[in-house]
């Protein structure tokens, strides 16, 4: 018996290897970099905030403190958490719900339906803003949460997400599932959603982040100060005098930590939806 040929070694050569790490680790620097600068400049006193030197001569730690006295900083990021968090929750709902309609049911002019919900996504939000304000005028929501949060309850993009994580499911599950008697309803809740898990937490970590940093709507719907979300709000650190860099600084570095804390625990369920939907694209 003739004896198989060696497989030969496939592995990059070291050299290149180190390469790629030297690449990789200075693209990573590019992108921690602006974090880094506004860290230091919210340490730095007002007049050195305009210095394009790096390091703080020293330390004023005091600029996290003196935020909570300009403005009312928790209740500001109270109110983003509770918009962005009601918007995730009614995003993923509607996004499943629909997903699951024109991924697994069989109805009349689906596919059609599907690819015109789908090109709204090629409408750009300023498009958008005249019928959606006009609407929350007329409905008396202006002033208000549910004026923020309902305009943002359905997303194309979200139904396009998870159905596409729905395609990829087995169809001999549900198959398996009638044949033991449950309902669509059934098949939806205890099969279909349970395997969609990564894209559904990739879309809630997406839309959380969208809607925490958002600005220009609720700049449009807020007249009460007690209403800001966080965003708004900063525009307290401008002025006839100028910006205070310094303290701006400092309150947006304490913005993004609800952003790290929940990067940090989700993390493994965010790459993998990232890769499976890669992978099935």
């Amino acid at each position: 018996m003739t004896k198989p040929a060696p497989v030969s070694d496939r592995r990059p050569p070291r050299l290149a290897g180190v390469g790629l790490h030297v690449l990789m680790a200075g693209l990573s620097l590019t992108m921690v970099a602006p974090f880094l600068w506004m860290v230091l400049a919210s340490l730095k006193t007002m007049p050195e905030s305009m210095d394009p030197a790096w390091l703080p001569k020293t330390a004023q730690w005091g600029n996290y403190l003196e935020v909570f006295d300009v403005i009312p900083f928790l209740r500001f990021m109270g109110n983003s958490l509770v918009v962005a968090g009601w918007v995730t929750l009614l995003q993923v709902i509607t996004s499943a719900l629909a997903a699951y309609s024109f991924a697994r049911l069989e109805w009349p002019g689906r596919d059609r339906m599907f690819f015109l919900y789908l090109g709204t996504m090629m409408l750009p939000g300023i498009v958008m803003l005249i019928p959606n304000y006009e609407i929350m005028v007329r409905a008396g929501l202006m002033d208000s949460f549910l004026g923020l949060v309902l305009p943002s309850a359905f997303s194309a993009f979200g139904t396009f997400l998870l159905r596409q994580f729905m395609l990829g499911i087995p169809r001999a599950l549900d198959e398996a599932a009638e044949i033991d008697g449950a309902s669509k309803w059934r098949i939806f809740w205890d099969v279909i959603l349970p395997l969609s898990r990564p894209g559904i937490v990739t879309l809630a970590i997406f839309t959380f982040m969208g809607n925490y940093h958002s600005f220009f709507w609720p700049f449009v719907m807020m007249k009460t100060v007690d209403n800001y979300t966080l965003p708004v709000g900063l525009l307290f650190f401008d002025s006839e005098h100028g910006q205070v860099t310094n303290l701006l600084m400092a309150a947006v570095t304490m913005s993004v930590l609800p952003l790290i804390v929940i990067f940090v625990f989700l993390q493994r369920q965010l790459i993998r939806g990232i890769q499976i939907g890669a992978v099935k694209g």
